[in-house]
Parts: structure tokens; sequence; C-alpha cells
């Protein structure tokens, strides 16, 4: 095949047409007529002699040979896009740009206080968007849509870049009156009622099966190894609010350290080492192939790596 048969339009078109599986759609995506989308398909098909997009009981089903181009044709944009983007340096003094970060409350609440520093002593015509996990899709991250995504993740589109901002350990917070405070052991720690607390990916989020321990995360998982399990009460997806609730006189929170060194002032409240290890959890960082080399994006970034070198585990 000739590349001066390729129409470049064409591979912009089958990038957002294999994302959206839908015509109407992906031309809502490029601002065009459903028409002009079903002629671009038409000569989609013609060119690469594939029907690309069949419809089934499922909607509009990519073919073999539709998958295997997606990851080809989103790399040669990307690479597309690094070449065309502007050779100009970001000037953070004077840029007006807002970034959009979607981020869990751990990271917000442990992370942001420190970055938003470094933003407002350099760059202050920058605007922060903080969304949270249930506000965005994959989607948005692969269009660049949302800048940044920043939580724990179990699953990851190969797709996307992405940077350990820190590893963390777990730590224990709960009132000074709780009864198990003086004798915070394994036992006692099994038989005191407990807080769940967690959000990892993003997306909306499905609710909590207390018997499902696979599910439940890195404390209960822990717990399940030693063959013990905890009596959860509560089941939130905030971590602020999961400390306030510990406040109550009967109830524990096991959550990462960072976040409980959020409460190491709290009148009333203790933070306690638990009785039994639990490993590191990771956050992490990541964003489209879209953004890879903007400056702007590049300067966000180290921002961000340079804000979490700043905030301690253990104070």
């Amino acid at each position: 095949m000739n590349l001066d048969r390729i129409d470049l339009n064409l591979l912009v078109y089958l990038d957002v047409l294999l994302r959206e599986r839908s015509v109407t759609n992906a031309a809502n995506q490029l601002g065009l007529s459903q028409p002009a989308m079903s002629n671009g398909l038409r000569r989609l098909r013609d060119l690469l002699g594939d029907p690309l997009l069949v419809r089934t009981s499922d909607g509009m089903t990519p073919t073999e040979r539709a998958n295997e181009l997606q990851p080809l044709v989103r790399e040669a944009l990307a690479q597309l896009e690094k070449a065309l983007q502007p050779k100009q340096p970001f000037d953070a003094g004077q840029t007006e740009r807002v970034f959009r970060i979607m981020a869990s409350d751990y990271a917000e609440a442990t992370l942001f206080p420190a970055v938003l520093k470094r933003i407002r002593d350099v760059a202050p015509g920058v605007v922060l968007d903080i969304m949270t996990p249930s506000d965005v899709s994959f989607l948005d991250v692969e269009q660049g849509k949302v800048d940044m995504v920043i939580n724990r993740f179990d699953a990851m589109p190969q797709s996307f870049h992405q940077k350990t901002i820190w590893h963390d350990g777990f730590s224990c917070v709960l009132s000074s009156n709780n009864p198990i405070c003086d004798q915070f052991d394994l036992d006692h720690y099994i038989e005191a009622n407990h807080i769940w607390v967690s959000k990892t990916g993003f997306g909306a989020g499905v609710g909590i099966n207390p018997q499902d321990v696979q599910r439940l995360g890195w404390v209960d998982g822990a717990l399940n190894k030693l063959d013990k399990k905890r009596n959860i009460t509560v089941f939130t997806r905030h971590y602020q609010t999961a400390m306030l609730l510990a406040e109550q006189e009967d109830l524990v929170v096991t959550l990462p350290t960072r976040a409980a060194n959020l409460r190491q002032h709290s009148k009333g409240m203790v933070i306690k080492t638990p009785p039994f290890p639990i490993p590191e959890i990771e956050l992490k960082m990541a964003w489209s192939p879209l953004l890879q080399h903007n400056p702007g994006h590049q300067w966000l970034r180290n921002v961000i790596s340079e804000a979490a070198e700043s905030v301690p585990e253990v104070v």
C-alpha cells in the first residue's frame, strides 16, 4: 500500500471508531455529521480490505484485524502529536492552564497540599480541577480530557504512561478511649469493630460483599493469610470520613500511614502500628500517551514528583 493513498484523517477516524464502537458516538467526538463518519468507515474498509466493525448482539464489535490495528494506530497518532508539538518552552509563571486531575481522597489529602504549595509559588495562574474516581473513565484519560489520574490501580491499560509516586505502609487510628487502646494485640484487634476504607482505580464503584475476602483488599488479605477475619461494621470509600468515624470509642480504622498521619495531632486520637504485617501499597500517577510529550504536562509531572518526595511516610 502506498502512503500517498492514505488520508491521515482516516487514522484519526479509525482510532475514535475503535474506541467508541459506534459511528454516532465517533461522529460526535470528532464534530462530524453521521453520514461523514459513515463515509469515513466505508473508505477505511475499502482501504484495509476488512469490515473493521461488525454489528453483533453486543453492538458494533471490532474484527480481529481491527484489534491488531488499534494499538498501532494509537502509537502512530501519539508519535505525530509529539512531532507536531510546539517547541517553545512551557512558561509556568505566565500560563493560565487548567489541569484536570483525578485523585482518590487519600491522594488528595496527603499529596495535594504539597503539590498546591509548589504550584502557587511558581505558577499562580494554574488552576487545579481535582476530580473523584467516579467522575472519570478510561476513555476520558485515553483521550486526554483528564490530564492525570492518581490512585492505587489493580489494572491499567498498557497504552497509558505511569509512574510510582510512593509506597506506603499501614497504621491504625482509634480513639484513646477505645477499650483495646492499651492492649493493641492481634486478638484484641480481631475482637474490635472496624471501618473498611478503600477506593482503587477509577470509574463508578460497586457495593461490597463482606464475605468476599479476595476483594476486600490488603488488610483483609493479610488477615486471611493468618486465618483471621475482622468484624467490619462500616464500609466507606472516603479516608477522611473513615478517620472521623474512628473517633467513636468502639471503632478502629486501618489505612495507609500517610493518611493516618493527618490525625497525629487530633485530641483524643491515637495512631498504632498494626499487630500483624500488611503489604505496602503503591500510589501511582498515569496519563494518556497523547500528553506524554506536552511541555506543560511534563512540568506538572515534575511538580507532583517533587512534592511527593516532601511528604514523609513516618512523622
